[in-house]
């Protein structure tokens, strides 16, 4: 049996960072960019995954996922011209 790496690999905003298996998005985010991880706790950032659908910042990341920042103002912009 094979055991598996201790980190995986994400994307934020097209940049690949390594975080420990069972990291949190933000904990992927702070390893990216601290300023960037605060934005987000601070309601000023959201995440979404590369569909452009919103992620929760304690939702735990997986190989692969790729996850991009976006303004909390376009986010409402958005949902209010629906």
């Amino acid at each position: 049996m094979t055991a598996l790496p201790p980190t995986l690999r994400v994307f934020v905003n097209e940049r690949a960072v390594e975080v420990p298996r069972g990291a949190s998005v933000a904990d992927a985010l702070r390893a990216h960019d601290a300023g960037a991880a605060d934005a987000v706790a601070a309601g000023e950032r959201l995440v979404t995954d590369s569909r452009g659908l919103p992620v929760d910042p304690q939702g735990e990341t997986y190989a692969g996922a790729i996850y991009r920042l976006i303004s909390a103002r376009r986010a409402a912009a958005a949902d209010d011209a629906e």
